[in-house]
């Protein structure tokens, strides 16, 4: 018979020990306690950030410690996350150890560490679980010993959630083979009825026999939050208007964009207006990551421009404020990273800024849902019966990009489909059935979400209550805060000077774009392989913006977008390429111009090329053609090079004079420009100058 009088008063003061001596424990966290210490059994945690979701997981793992019980493994998605539970697990007593692609090389020292029972917590980043040395030789003793699994941020598990994420289905293989009575914990403060439902199905259904999943939701109110929407018609004005108001905010905090390029850009005008910020996204250096993250937890900044890759689990309790350039696609999303701010302050300012641009911004990250059918198929067919195949070689063959293919092979291996070993991929030879149905829905689910945060930025009531309604919390009401409840609308006058500043910053044309260095792999027949050779290479280019820039990045959008009409270039577009090229630092100046061929935007293409010239007092050598045809659309670098190869032809003119400018609208992969130039080298070019309108890079 277990005293349980006994056991809350032990979970009492672990939590003292983790929170402050004045701190006790919700009845909810006593209940999820008990449930795993004592019942054994499986429990879904879904409260607001801030609840203290962390202590549960913590205060467990010292009781089941205490009492003979396994480590516990945590599945943690970031590593700003892991290096705040390190932290957290130490005040409450409990030794903590990571593995995550940020310390390979400690990964051998960390596993010595657990057999010997000296790590009460290890902490795994989701994506080892679908290494093949980690699965097959790590995870069966850790599922064979562990006393607790927890399941962070466990929204992630659902294709539902608003930040599904392919590697933590490989969950299931974990949870399945945990031996019976060892309990699991699944937490998260961003779960809608539907996702719930989903996450506590999913820990049932792993184990059978396991019971059934305890579901303990509590109401999402955050009585620090003062929500606002600030409707501002322009880029500058919106960026103009965060510069003077940045100054007025409390303490710091995060000013959130959709994009990477848009960090950047803010960051940069933001400094230039006297800011101390800091650029924070999935392609920062890990150590420059964590240098901004101290920074900001120190309060040597001001705020960090970041995309969601600052988010789940960063944990900063004097956090002032949150503002959001940009608004994500999602009620639930923007829920969740408000709630980043205000943890250990009475108030804390939650201000968006919508664009017009975010629903491009949107529908691009849309387009990179699950592929259709045929492509899937395609793939299945590709992989050998026998044998491996590497993710590059697949490249080769799949018209995919690298990143969506990635993502289709792990859910092919969740699904039991394909199987992920060293040196690539196997066919297991299953029958695998396509969910046409449940792709649908989950597409349609998304398109809803996206009607229900312009619902946001357009309604009259109270806006925490609508955001926590999407998030079907029955307990919602008007919070009597945000400026709706209020009738206090932030003024939206930004200062002359303060949008002169943010108009030059966003229409300063031009960006750097990069010449591809290496050929794609599987192209050895084509004679092309390894690295560029620098008597085929282009040299380092330039286009007058990004289409996910927030300042030109409008402007091109709308000259591009597919179905626009073609015409001459527009004078200002005319105008601010001009000034790129004015500005352009080249080794030797360009004698000649020659354009792309295009099967849509030919007026557009060609009038540019023609007024370059002209200007520029050039000769216009006309334009490459396709010998062929269109090469179409491809989605990964192989095939494209490919079709580009088998089509494309230089045109019938002295090229051998001095650089040539090479002109097009766009650049996406790079190379149509990679092999245009090569083919302007190889016909006597002695050096090629790529300018495009935009890149997507």
């Amino acid at each position: 018979m277990v005293d349980e009088t006994g056991l809350r008063a032990e979970a009492e003061r672990k939590l003292r020990a983790l929170a402050g001596d004045h701190a006790t424990l919700r009845d909810d966290q006593w209940s999820a306690i008990r449930a795993l210490v004592v019942d054994r059994r499986r429990a879904l945690v879904v409260q607001r950030t801030g609840w203290g979701k962390s202590a549960v997981y913590f205060i467990a793992t010292a009781l089941l410690r205490a009492r003979g019980a396994g480590p516990t493994v945590i599945v943690s998605p970031l590593l700003a996350l892991m290096r705040n539970q390190v932290d957290a697990a130490a005040r409450a007593g409990v030794q903590a150890a990571t593995i995550n692609s940020a310390n390979v090389d400690e990964w051998e020292s960390v596993h010595d560490e657990v057999e010997r029972g000296q790590v009460d917590v290890l902490l795994v980043s989701p994506e080892r679980l679908n290494n093949p040395d980690f699965r097959d030789l790590v995870l069966p003793k850790l599922a064979a010993s562990a006393g607790l699994v927890v399941v962070d941020e466990a929204h992630c598990i659902s294709d539902w959630g608003h930040d599904f994420r392919p590697d933590y289905r490989r969950l299931r293989t974990l949870l399945a083979d945990l031996p019976p009575g060892v309990p699991v914990l699944a937490t998260t403060a961003t779960a809608n009825a539907r996702v719930t439902r989903d996450i506590a199905e999913q820990l049932t259904a792993t184990t059978p026999g396991a019971g059934d999943t305890l579901v303990l939701r509590g109401p999402l109110e955050r009585d620090s939050l003062h929500l606002s929407v600030v409707r501002l018609g322009t880029a500058e004005q919106r960026l103009g208007w965060l510069a003077q108001t940045l100054h007025e905010l409390p303490g710091s905090g995060i000013v959130y964009t959709l994009t990477v390029a848009a960090t950047h850009e803010i960051a940069a005008y933001l400094r230039d207006q006297g800011h101390e910020v800091a650029a924070y996204s999935g392609q920062t250096d890990p150590a420059e990551r964590l240098e901004a993250e101290r920074d900001l937890l120190g309060n040597r900044l001001k705020a960090l421009v970041a995309t969601s890759a600052l988010g789940m689990g960063f944990d900063k309790p004097d956090l002032g404020f949150v503002v959001h350039v940009g608004a994500p696609a999602s009620p639930v999303a923007y829920y969740q990273q408000v709630g980043r701010a205000g943890r250990g302050v009475e108030r804390a300012e939650v201000i968006l800024l919508p664009g017009p641009e975010d629903r491009d911004i949107w529908a691009y990250f849309a387009s990179l849902a699950f592929p259709p059918e045929p492509v899937v198929r395609a793939t299945l067919d590709t992989l050998p019966a026998e044998g491996t195949m590497s993710t590059a070689a697949l490249e080769t063959r799949v018209d995919l990009s690298r990143n969506r293919l990635d993502m289709m092979l792990k859910v092919l291996d969740v699904d039991g489909a394909v199987r992920r070993v060293k040196g690539g991929w196997q066919a297991t030879g299953r029958p695998w059935a396509y969910d046409t149905e449940r792709y649908a829905r989950v597409a349609a689910e998304r398109a809803a979400e996206q009607r229900a945060m312009l619902g946001y930025l357009s309604t009259t009531e109270c806006r925490e209550e609508y955001l926590r309604r999407h998030l079907d919390d029955d307990t919602a009401r008007p919070c009597g805060r945000c400026d709706n409840c209020t009738g206090r609308h932030r003024p939206v006058e930004v200062a002359p000077n303060a949008l002169n500043s943010a108009r030059e910053r966003l229409h300063r044309p031009g960006v750097d774009v990069e010449p591809r260095r290496q050929w794609p792999t599987g192209l050895k027949d084509l004679g092309l392989s390894g690295r560029i050779r620098p008597e085929q290479a282009a040299e380092p280019g330039r286009a007058l913006g990004r289409l996910t820039d927030i300042g030109w990045g409008n402007v091109l959008r709308g000259l591009l977008a597919e179905g626009a009409p073609d015409g001459p270039v527009p004078e200002e577009v005319f105008d601010a390429v001009v000034k790129v090229l004015s500005a352009w630092r080249w080794a030797e100046r360009p004698v000649a111009v020659v354009t792309m061929p295009s099967a849509t935007r030919p007026a557009l293409i060609g009038t540019l090329g023609e007024r370059l010239a002209a200007i520029g007092r050039l000769r216009h050598l006309g334009s490459l053609t396709y010998r062929n045809g269109p090469p179409g659309r491809q989605h990964n670098s192989a095939q494209r090079v490919r079709a580009l190869q088998a089509t494309l032809a230089p045109p019938a003119a002295d090229l051998s004079g001095g650089p040539v400018l090479l002109v097009d609208d766009r650049i996406d992969t790079g190379w149509t420009m990679t092999i245009a130039a090569a083919l302007l080298r190889d016909s006597g070019a002695p050096a090629v100058l790529p300018l495009a309108l935009a890149t997507t890079t």
